[in-house]
């Protein structure tokens, strides 16, 4: 469940998703959701970092860099997809970002939906 801010943000975090998707409809490539979203945050002044790496380590060596496609406000891990439906393949790449990253909350956009709020999946640690 969410509580207070993060309920606000991520609203917000859609807001501007359901904008692009507006603009774009459903069929087009992940970067280019992507793309678009970073305009639409940019608009709605909201910090952003876009495939920051996250390292994975295991027992102290650096194995890995996981690279969500956005970090909003430091604190929301938001992964877009264009794909025909969200699998549970994709809800685990949300958990495992924020797992590895220490963050609580994470948004899994689906622009390849019909309505993008069909397409939504927030997520919580």
């Amino acid at each position: 469940m969410l509580y207070g801010d993060d309920v606000d943000l991520t609203d917000r975090i859609i807001a501007c998703g359901i904008e692009v998707h507006r603009h774009f409809g459903p069929g087009l490539s992940e970067s280019v959701y992507e793309s678009a979203l970073c305009i639409e945050l940019e608009a709605a002044r909201l910090a952003f970092s876009r495939q920051v790496g996250i390292p994975l380590y295991y027992k102290g060596t650096l194995i890995s860099e996981h690279r969500p496609d956005l970090v909003v406000a430091s604190r929301v891990i938001v992964e877009g997809k264009s794909v025909e439906r969200l699998d549970r393949i994709h809800l685990a790449q949300v958990l495992t970002y924020l797992r590895v990253s220490g963050l609580r909350t994470g948004l899994l956009l689906n622009f390849n939906s019909a309505m993008l709020k069909q397409g939504i999946r927030r997520v919580r640690l």
